[in-house]
């Protein structure tokens, strides 16, 4: 594997980045660290997660995930040898905001979850218009200033905010988002490619794309409507099984056949070989699936292959 720059920051990330959502979620402490020790241990050094993580669960309050990966650096004693991202923004319960004062507050929340002095990169992850983008890379300037974050990056935007965040950041000589998370994967295509793509193509900015995998759609395993209980997330796959879903799982399992590979390790491989991102972001809940995205990092799909692909998930 090789090393990949997140943008223009001095962060260098192997090219799958694990989603931490599932930390505190479908799997308790004692699975993430399993799954957190076998993927560094296969070379991988970039975990995401998010103070919200995982809110939504019954019983949950928001960092869990930051909390479990806490643990985990504690225990391990590696904080040095891997790069963690994390975002602020979404609803803790006071809604969602990017103001300096929220930020200031969450900032220290994550820092003590997570059992460090510093987080690499922070991101903002959704857009707040009612704070103006000035206030918000001011915040982020003063914990830069303090050492408290090293970098940072935006999620969720519209390639018009986007835009307007990064010159506003060269106007006033403030921190440039240095990398963007937007959805996509071989299905969810166009609103990436549409505008986003040219934003960061020309800003050069690291993408670390979320649902990578569709909610795991495109490992295979949702086939029919009778699938859907397969796993606790089988409820969001519905919207994908339709007559283009079905086709660009056929272009998987018949590009699968060829590396003697899994579908799930193809579409991520799919999404490496795109010159605008940097490291997808897939997670897994055992071990044997851990297998599907050490495999995505070393397979090389030849011109003919991606056009297979390309074709069948074509949006235009």
């Amino acid at each position: 594997m090789e090393k990949r720059k997140l943008g223009n920051s001095d962060l260098f990330v192997y090219p799958i980045t694990f989603g931490g959502n599932v930390f505190g979620w479908t799997i308790d402490q004692a699975k993430s660290f399993e799954i957190l020790n076998g993927f560094t241990e296969a070379g991988f050094n970039f975990i995401d997660t998010a103070n919200v993580y995982s809110r939504w669960k019954p019983g949950n309050s928001g960092g869990e995930s930051e909390t479990i990966i806490g643990n985990w650096l504690q225990e391990r004693k590696n904080r040095s040898q891997v790069i963690i991202a994390t975002k602020t923004g979404a609803d803790m319960g006071e809604g969602k905001s990017l103001s300096k004062k929220s930020i200031l507050e969450s900032v220290d929340a994550s820092l003590k979850r997570l059992k460090t002095d510093y987080i690499d990169l922070y991101q903002s992850h959704y857009d707040d218009p009612a704070t103006p983008i000035s206030e918000t890379l001011e915040a982020y300037d003063e914990l830069i200033k303090a050492g408290k974050i090293r970098w940072i990056g935006a999620s969720n935007y519209s390639a018009a905010r986007l835009k307007e965040s990064l010159e506003t950041a060269q106007k006033l000589s403030l921190p440039k988002y240095q990398t963007f998370q937007p959805e996509y994967n071989l299905y969810s295509r166009e609103d990436y490619e549409r505008e986003l793509e040219q934003v960061v193509t020309e800003h050069q900015l690291g993408v670390i794309n979320y649902y990578a995998l569709a909610s795991g759609f495109l490992t295979g395993k949702y086939r029919s409507e009778a699938d859907l209980n397969k796993s606790q997330r089988g409820g969001g796959i519905k919207e994908y099984l339709n007559p283009r879903g079905l086709r660009i799982l056929k272009a998987l399992d018949e590009v699968s056949e060829q590396y003697n590979a899994a579908p799930a390790s193809v579409a991520l491989a799919w999404l490496i070989a795109r010159p605008s991102i940097t490291a997808p972001i897939a997670s897994v809940t055992s071990l044997n699936q851990l297998e599907e995205l050490k495999r995505a990092a070393a397979l090389k799909l030849n011109i003919e292959d991606i056009a297979i692909l390309d074709q069948a998930s074509d949006w235009k």
